[in-house]
């Protein structure tokens, strides 16, 4: 599992109320220098993770592509869905 896929998974299970819920899973590109990242919370937990006006899911893209730099420079897209 990749790297990025941890650090999202770690911080959003930290975010939510159900962590048995959370899926998180990296998903091909089109665009090799992009990392897809698809996270999947429980319906209740999707405005924690969510935050108001997006603010906790832009703070835990930042972090997430942050990291990326650190290791391989690509650029990381996060989608948030529930289920």
């Amino acid at each position: 599992m990749n790297n990025l896929v941890v650090l999202t998974e770690t911080i959003v299970k930290k975010l939510v109320n159900n962590e048995e819920a959370v899926s998180v899973r990296e998903f091909e590109s089109t665009d090799e220098d992009i990392i897809q990242i698809e996270v999947m919370v429980s319906k209740d937990d999707l405005g924690r993770v969510l935050g108001k006006d997006g603010r906790t899911i832009k703070a835990v893209r930042t972090i997430v592509q942050a990291a990326s730099s650190l290791y391989d420079g690509k650029r990381t897209k996060i989608n948030v869905d529930s289920y």
